[in-house]
């Protein structure tokens, strides 16, 4: 393995792709520790000392996640790249409801091309909302219940100018993003968020010792790293996980060659969905939690505080039952709309390709999904069960519900660093470089 970085680092023009990424990484990471204007930084460490930040990252558990803790500090990248990922996931949804965008998806890089640009657009106007929320609850001393002061003044302009730069940031970061991904290694954005669950660890794992002084806060420690460190293993192995389907192309005249008689696979993987679903449920679980926030004397904002406490960083069962169930079913929702068996089989068919032992047609659109549905199942019950890790945290070790090692950071930070380390892979092989993989 240090053979392999000593090679990638060693290719001039991998070498310059490798080093760019660390410098848009720094940059970011700056940007999250600089504070907006108008912030009372030394009253917000005075809260976050005083007040407990479990309780008051776990409303905004989300955000606060993505945006490595910079979200509770109002920095000019509080927000993070939150705003971008959740565009992308309403465009997504959309083209399934909205012709014009289903054709756009159809038209190839042009059509991709305009898809992006409302992606940018949307991104732009959550950034917007989602900063003027925030700017309110610090403003009217919601975001540290019983903590104010955050704020030097809040006359109208000093409010408007911190929505602008906090808007401003989501901007900059999204075009960071890109950058990554168009000059650098990997995909910018997940980089982007692999870098800001990483920056929580280490107070977050320092925090497990915290919260449980004493020699049992060590054994906590280091059982909480092993188990962790075996869970990443687990979920390395299900994540590379699926299931090929062989499909064979018969021999065709084209023009006066004979091309086709081909042999390749279909993969299918168990968690054909990825993260998002954890992402969208728990998306979905923080309206109620928005709306008790800005309504509490309401009848249904009391409801949400007693049964949704699991929100504040407690165990409630209400909670997590909806999670566990909303997981499961976006994750069946998003599958559907990324793989269509009809338009696969159609393809094959249009190609001359066909699976073994299947008729061309409806046959295989049955046959894929019949497959895809198997494969959905357990794949849809491992991201809940995943997800439900925090809590389990919450009650073996007294770890709030964003502990480092929880479900969504895994997964994240998993599947980032294996998509990474393949793309480099990618590139070492080129050159005949021995990969990181054997």
């Amino acid at each position: 393995m240090f053979s392999a970085f000593a090679n990638a680092f060693r290719t001039p023009d991998l070498r310059k792709k490798i080093l760019f990424t660390l410098g848009i990484i720094a940059i970011f990471r700056f940007g999250s520790t600089l504070p907006s204007p108008n912030v009372n930084m030394a009253r917000i460490s005075e809260c976050m000392a005083f007040a407990s930040q479990g309780d008051a990252a776990g409303l905004y558990s989300m955000i606060n996640l993505f945006s490595g803790g910079a979200l509770l500090q109002l920095t000019v990248f509080a927000l993070g790249i939150m705003p971008y990922i959740t565009a992308s996931i309403i465009l997504q949804l959309m083209t399934v409801v909205i012709p014009r965008l289903e054709a756009l998806k159809k038209e190839g890089g042009a059509g991709q091309a305009k898809i992006t640009e409302y992606t940018r657009y949307l991104t732009l106007v959550l950034g917007i909302l989602n900063a003027t929320a925030f700017v309110t609850l610090a403003r009217t001393g919601q975001l540290f219940p019983g903590c104010d002061g955050i704020l030097y003044t809040d006359e109208l302009f000093a409010l408007v100018t911190m929505v602008a730069v906090m808007t401003a940031g989501t901007g900059i970061v999204m075009w960071m993003g890109e950058l990554i991904t168009e000059r650098g290694v990997g995909n910018g954005m997940s980089l982007l968020i692999f870098t800001q669950i990483a920056a929580a660890f280490p107070a977050g794992i320092w925090g497990v010792k915290v919260a449980n002084p004493g020699t049992i806060g060590w054994v906590y420690l280091f059982a909480m790293i092993a188990i962790s460190l075996l869970v990443m293993g687990a979920i390395l192995f299900i994540e590379q996980g699926q299931r090929r389907i062989p499909v064979q192309y018969a021999k065709r005249m084209v023009g006066r060659r004979l091309v086709g008689g081909s042999t390749t696979y279909i993969p299918l993987k168990v968690n054909q969905a990825g993260v998002i679903p954890v992402i969208f449920s728990s998306s979905i679980l923080y309206l109620p939690v928005l709306y008790s926030t800005f309504q509490p004397e309401s009848a249904f904002a009391q409801w949400v505080n007693v049964n949704f406490a699991g929100a504040n960083g407690t165990f409630s069962l209400p909670y997590n039952i909806a999670q566990f169930v909303l997981i499961i079913l976006f994750t069946y929702f998003y599958v559907s709309i990324t793989f269509n068996p009809e338009e696969v089989a159609d393809n094959m068919k249009k190609y001359g390709g066909f699976v073994p032992g299947v008729r061309a047609g409806k046959p295989t659109e049955r046959y894929l999904g019949y497959v895809l549905n198997r494969l959905t199942a357990p794949g849809s019950l491992y991201l809940a069960i995943v997800a439900a890790l925090p809590t389990l945290g919450f009650m073996l070790v007294g770890a709030n519900q964003n502990f480092p090692f929880g479900g969504t950071s895994v997964l994240i930070i998993v599947g980032v660093g294996l998509d990474t380390i393949k793309r480099i892979e990618s590139q070492l092989q080129q050159r005949n470089y021995e990969g990181f993989l054997k």
